[in-house]
């Protein structure tokens, strides 16, 4: 028989419900998310220094123990969900030329990063990371591996398509693609792009991909 692991304990008076072994426990995916969610908005109301479990629960509507059962420290919850950003990735653009996908590109990573809550994030897990050779690790993964299988799809498809040689350097095309937008959010932080600028950006981008 399998148990809530989330469930509320028994009234009092009634005696407890027999307990499964741990490996058998039941963790509801709404309280997860909630908790998720919960991680997300103190990292940007604190930052990771000052985060605590305690805050999380709090947060999140539940109590500690049900953190906990989830992560054994707040490291291990931040490095869990920073590595998800890597497996959820980016959806592929698929709009029939180079230039096309790399607006439509800038476009929706532009939207995320200039998020408030990703512009108070970031920053703070970067400077943990100078720190936390885990969270450096977990970072380059996530903002690497991310944008690395959608920057793959798009040369490929720019290579069926003739816009670009087959056998480009996958590595300076990754560069040539991600390094501005993440340069004006990371370290410019400015509060508006300029207009025009993304338009202007995906054609200067496509024109440096066909020269490779």
């Amino acid at each position: 028989m399998t148990t809530n692991a989330d469930a509320p304990a028994p009234p009092e008076g009634k005696p407890p419900r027999r307990r499964a072994p741990a490996g058998a426990a039941v963790l509801r995916e709404d309280v997860t998310e909630a908790i998720r969610a919960a991680v997300f908005e103190e990292l940007a109301a604190v930052g990771y220094a000052r985060m605590s479990i305690e805050g999380i629960a709090r947060r999140a509507g539940v109590g500690k123990t049900a953190v906990y059962r989830r992560w054994r420290s707040k490291l291990h919850l931040v490095l869990d969900l920073v590595s998800a950003v890597a497996v959820q990735g980016l959806p592929a653009p698929d709009t029939g030329s180079l230039e096309g996908d790399l607006r439509l590109l800038y476009e929706v990573t532009s939207r995320a990063l200039r998020h408030p809550v990703a512009g108070q994030i970031i920053p703070d897990l970067q400077a943990e990371a100078a720190r936390n050779p885990e969270i450096a690790d977990a970072m380059q993964k996530a903002l690497r591996e991310g944008q690395q299988g959608v920057a793959s799809g798009i040369v490929a498809s720019a290579a069926a398509r003739g816009e670009v040689r087959e056998g480009i350097d996958l590595e300076l095309a990754l560069d040539l693609m991600s390094g501005p937008l993440y340069w004006r959010a990371v370290v410019v932080r400015g509060p508006k792009l300029p207009k025009g600028y993304l338009a202007s950006l995906a054609r200067a981008t496509a024109a440096a991909l066909k020269a490779l």
